[in-house]
């Protein structure tokens, strides 16, 4: 059986803890002939909790172990002894999952920050024992309650990669490549399309310790944003990276055209979502060292009227410019910013 590495959308079974029974009792001690009640309540369920973890980055050990479930409270018991409560299920997530009812579509939550936690099925509540049932007239009271039952639900979870960074390009244009360059990431590198089929991250590191986190989208197509090529798998991991480096193959592979292929780009992630466009970008061009390059990046600029930082991954060369332009985005703009304000 083929082993699968990555899972970014799961189905999810949980299932909570039932709360415990309330208690019937009575006080029977020696030289106390006629004791009242003294029934304890009943524990709570536990919870089916899911937790934000920064050090996850699929959901595959959710799509290994899909049900999920609380442990049920116990009852209570005489002596107005309270029923044990049930344990929660803690399940971990990568940053950016989101959460919806498998059935009714309803949109449950979303986790974007490390630590947080959403509660997606609640224990039932503990019946209460006899002895909350006293009184004046009623000095012998047989009524309890019974514990509720907890919350069983089926759910998908769909995560939606959060980076600093996400490279964008068509199948074989070095994407790979560069992540490899830029971090200490060590995705598949092959001379064929496709090469990537899943979302990979790495970290770039500065030597003053700052981080940015750089995710490697696998190649898209032509009406990637109808789902062509499985369009949608791949462009949703794009919508939550806070800048987009645009990797363009200047050496024209397949007789492809740098221009055509950089502006099918730019239209593929408007259609696909319009908020897409307004993210911050920069365009680089790879396969600098092949043949004709040069002449194919002047007619690009030219074309496009964008400012390209030539490199060749390859190689390395070239990448330099690209760590100091994400850097000052990320950090030095950010300073700038606090001061005006």
């Amino acid at each position: 059986m083929k082993q699968v590495v990555f899972k970014d959308r799961v189905k999810l079974y949980v299932r909570a803890g039932n709360g415990g029974n309330g208690c019937v009792s009575f006080r029977r001690e020696k030289y106390v002939p006629r004791g009242g009640p003294d029934g304890g309540d009943g524990g709570h369920g536990g919870s089916v909790v899911l937790r934000c973890d920064a050090n996850e980055d699929s959901l595959l050990p959710l799509y290994y172990q899909p049900h999920q479930r609380a442990r049920h409270a116990q009852a209570g018991m005489g002596s107005q002894c309270h029923g044990k409560n049930g344990e929660d299920c803690v399940a971990t997530v990568p940053c950016g999952t989101v959460i919806t009812d498998a059935e009714s579509g309803e949109f449950i939550g979303e986790l974007l920050n490390d630590g947080d936690e959403l509660i997606v099925a609640k224990g039932g509540r503990g019946g209460i024992g006899n002895i909350h049932f006293k009184s004046s007239t009623n000095q012998a009271p047989r009524q309890f309650t019974e514990g509720t039952l907890g919350e069983e639900k089926s759910l998908w979870l769909e995560l939606k990669l959060m980076a600093d960074v996400g490279l964008v390009g068509y199948p074989n244009a070095g994407k790979s490549t560069l992540l490899s360059k830029l971090t200490h990431a060590h995705p598949k590198i092959a001379p064929y399309p496709f090469t990537t089929i899943n979302p990979i991250i790495g970290t770039l590191e500065y030597e003053n310790f700052s981080r940015l986190r750089i995710a490697d989208i696998p190649g898209l197509i032509d009406g990637a944003h109808e789902g062509v090529g499985l369009g949608h798998e791949f462009l949703r991991h794009i919508e939550r990276s806070r800048f987009l480096l645009f990797v363009i193959d200047m050496a024209g592979t397949d007789d492809r055209n740098p221009s055509d292929d950089y502006m099918h780009l730019r239209e593929e992630l408007k259609l696909h979502r319009e908020e897409l466009s307004c993210t911050p970008y920069t365009v680089v061009a790879n396969k600098m060292d092949t043949p004709g390059a040069d002449e194919k990046l002047a007619e690009f600029e030219k074309r496009t009227g964008e400012f390209v930082y030539p490199i060749s991954a390859e190689l390395g060369e070239g990448l330099d410019p690209i760590r100091e332009h994400l850097y000052k985005h990320f950090y030095e703009t950010d300073k700038v910013q606090d001061l005006e304000d």
